[in-house]
């Protein structure tokens, strides 16, 4: 019978009191759901890289292959980071 892989992430981790738990870039305040939404809106990788000081791009990359595992998680955060920043 064949386990489920768990894919694990170089640069991801959720730690408790960080950012609520949310996947982010370890070593940083930097969500996983901050570097997608930017790139949602039209930004690169080279100029999310310039705007969120610290981010490589081996680690931008690495938030675009942790989205593509977790789509519907991020999608309702940023979903929800967006309502608040209308608010």
């Amino acid at each position: 019978m064949n386990e489920p892989t768990t894919r694990t992430y170089r640069y991801i981790v959720s730690e408790p009191g960080i950012r609520g738990g949310h996947p982010c870039v370890e070593g940083t305040r930097i969500a996983v759901h901050d570097v997608i939404g930017l790139l949602q809106n039209g930004e690169t990788v080279e100029s999310v890289t310039h705007c969120l000081p610290g981010l490589t791009r081996a680690q931008a990359n690495e938030c675009l292959a942790y989205y593509e595992d977790h789509l519907a998680e991020i999608d309702h955060l940023i979903a929800r980071q967006m309502a608040d920043a209308d608010m």
